[in-house]
Order: C-alpha cells, then structure tokens, then sequence
C-alpha cells in the first residue's frame, strides 16, 4: 500500500511537472516562434498572457462541468490534450493553430491541479495531506524553475521542435504513469453543482482567496525579473545567474516538504508565520541585494520560500472549502494565477519607472496584504470560536 502510495504522488508529481512546463517553456522560447511563425513579439507573447487569461476566468467553472465524471478519465484526457497540444507545438508554423492549441489545454489547467491535488490528499490519511500535496507541488516547483531553462536549453542546442517534444514526452510518461498507478475508484465520489456554489456563501473563503492572491502576486512580482535583478543589482553573469536559479529551485523543493511538515503540526501558526518570514527575507534582499556573497546565502531561502507559499496557501484556503475540495482547488489554481498575472503586471511597472531593485518592495507591499488578509480571518475565527 505504501509502495502504491508513492507511486501515485510520484505519477502526480510528474504530470503537473509536464502541464506546468506546457505553460512556463513558451516564454523562453519566444524568440524563435516569433522567428519560425512569422509573427511580431506582441503576437507571439499573446501566447502567454491568453493561457493564464484563460486558467484564471475558466477553470472554476469547467471544474464545475466536469465534476460528475470519474477522477481518473479527467485527468488521462486532459494529459492527452497536453501531449497533443505540444505535438502540434513542435510540427506546425501556424499561428492561429498553436494558439488554438494554447487555449484548449489552459481550459483544462486548473481542473487538471484540482483534480490531482483532491486525489493527492485522499491517498493518505487526512493528517498527512498536507505532506501528500507538497510531494505534488514539488512537481511544480520544478517546472515553474527548470520547465522554462530547460526547455530553452533543449532549443538552443537541437531545435525549438525537440523542446516541445520534451513537454510532450513529459505529459506522456505521467500518461503511462496515471493508467496503472491510479486505480479508478479513487475520488469518485459525487457532489452536485449547488452544493459546492454554496462554499462562495462563505465570507471567510473569500478572504482566504484575497491571501493567496496576495501571496501570489508578492512572489511573482519579484521572481518574474528575477534573473533581471541578479544582472543588474547583484551583478552576475549569465552563467552565474543560472546556476543560482537551480539553487533557488533545489531549495524550493525542501521548502515545499519542510513547510508542508509543519503545517502538519499546526496549520494555523505556519500560515500566520509565513508572510512575516516571507516580508523579512524580502528585506534582507532589499537591503543586501548589491552583495553576490548574500545573495548566494538568502538565494536558499528565497527558493525556499517562495516554493512553500505554493502549498501554505492552498492548505488555508482548503480549510474553509473542504466539503467541495475540486471546486475549491479550481479556485485555488485560479485566483493563485490572476496572483502571477498581477504581481508580474506590478513588478513590470517597477522594473519600468521605479528600477528593476524596486520589484522587492512591491513584493513586501504584497506579503503585508497577505498578512493583513490572514489576521483578520483568524480574528473571525476566534470571535466565532
């Protein structure tokens, strides 16, 4: 059992790694779309912002549509959209079809994390979900930091096709994986529409939501130019600079299993914790920034950090959703992206009139948000206890 266990979080951990890198690797591979579509840069970064567009108005609801139908079916479909979809990446030089192609699969984004993340937590024990869900982040935190640089290095040094093979092989392998490591009985069980509407009734979910907007947009303002901080305030090379982002990936990867350990212990304090950490380790690279020697020491810490807001927030919105936890999750997955489409929107209008060293206080200004958002619904909480 425990064998099949790990298996299955490993399948889980896989597959978001391939819908993530789907999402992030066109980014770094821009230029050469541009070059082989034919098209102007603002056509071809229309490729980006339209998928997060996308997750961010529609997932709820086709979460929602598809919420009757068996877990395991949902999610080997919307793995098999992601295959083809970076098949017709890596063999067309049609714009409109690639687009088309960028649309279907972020339709099913935030159902396909919604999904995986309620059979994540129901394949342990209820005191260990949060443990079983960071393993599934751990997926993401790997494909937020490497599915882009790798993907790009694969371009540069075969060819723009084999970066997009690369994805599709991905979603392939957690394909395989979900078709015998997943039994199909899992998570079927069955809620209909209104009762998980209903959860919207709830004023302290929405402030949960405001948090991990907030969250969000706090470490996307400043990780969206991060590489852009680290050449011009830091002064590092190209080399230099990625070399620290797979440290600050590395790093990523235990914040997420040590902050998941401690959310175990207590979900409340680790939440309340976390942007108070989050605010003084932005000061500290506000403040020390210019310095390579620090920021190679906060550089763990940031990653860190950064990858553990991933499951804190999700386990406190959880906590006031959890009698429709699909619903929920599609939330989560949404507002979590409106968080990244805001925090880059904000941090590029630093970046634009303020220096790109302005993007960590933008970023504080967000983590004090999101800690306002936390105080007060715990002060409901009490006031209701």
């Amino acid at each position: 059992m425990i064998h099949k266990n790990v298996m299955l979080l490993l399948v889980l951990a896989i597959a978001v790694f391939g819908v993530i890198t789907t999402e992030v690797a066109v980014i770094g591979l821009l230029p050469q779309l541009g070059s082989q579509l034919h098209v102007t840069p603002t056509q071809v970064g229309f490729l980006v912002s339209i998928y997060a567009v996308i997750v961010a108005i529609t997932g709820p609801f086709i979460t929602l549509l598809l919420s009757r139908y068996n877990k395991k079916h949902i999610l080997l479909t919307i793995l098999l959209i992601f295959v083809i979809s970076n098949l017709i990446y890596a063999t067309t030089s049609s714009f409109n079809l690639i687009l088309f192609f960028r649309i279907l699969p972020a339709l099913f984004h935030a159902t396909f994390f919604a999904v995986a993340l309620v059979v994540a937590a129901n394949s342990v024990a209820k005191e260990e979900s949060p443990r079983a869900v960071a393993k599934v982040f751990a997926g993401v935190a790997v494909g937020l930091v490497l599915g882009m640089p790798v993907s790009s290095f694969i371009a540069e040094h075969l060819s723009l096709s084999a970066a997009f093979y690369f994805g599709s092989i991905s979603c392939l392998l957690a394909f395989i994986g979900i078709l015998f490591f997943i039994p199909s009985s899992i998570s079927t069980k069955k809620i209909n529409f209104s009762s998980q509407l209903i959860i919207l009734r709830n004023g302290k979910l929405w402030l949960t939501i405001v948090t991990v907007t907030a969250v969000f947009s706090a470490m996307f303002a400043n990780f969206s130019y991060i590489a852009d901080y680290l050449a011009k305030i830091t002064r590092l090379d190209n080399d230099t600079i990625s070399v620290f982002l797979v440290l600050f990936g590395v790093s990523g990867i235990f914040g997420n299993f040590i902050f998941s350990t401690f959310l175990q212990k207590n979900a409340i304090k680790t939440t309340k914790l976390y942007p108070i950490l989050l605010t003084l380790l932005y000061v500290f690279i506000w403040i020390l920034g210019f310095s390579p020697i620090a920021i190679f020491i906060l550089i763990f810490f940031w990653g860190a950090l950064h990858s553990a807001g991933l499951v804190i927030s999700q386990t406190w919105l959880m906590k006031e959703a959890n009698e429709a936890p699909e619903f929920a999750n599609s939330l989560y997955i949404s507002f979590s992206n409106l968080g990244i489409t805001v925090g880059a929107m904000v941090g590029g209008w630093g970046v634009s009139y303020l220096g790109v060293h302005s993007v960590v206080l933008i970023s504080i200004i967000f983590t004090v948000t999101a800690f306002l958002s936390i105080y007060l619904k715990s002060k409901i909480d009490n006031n209701i206890g």
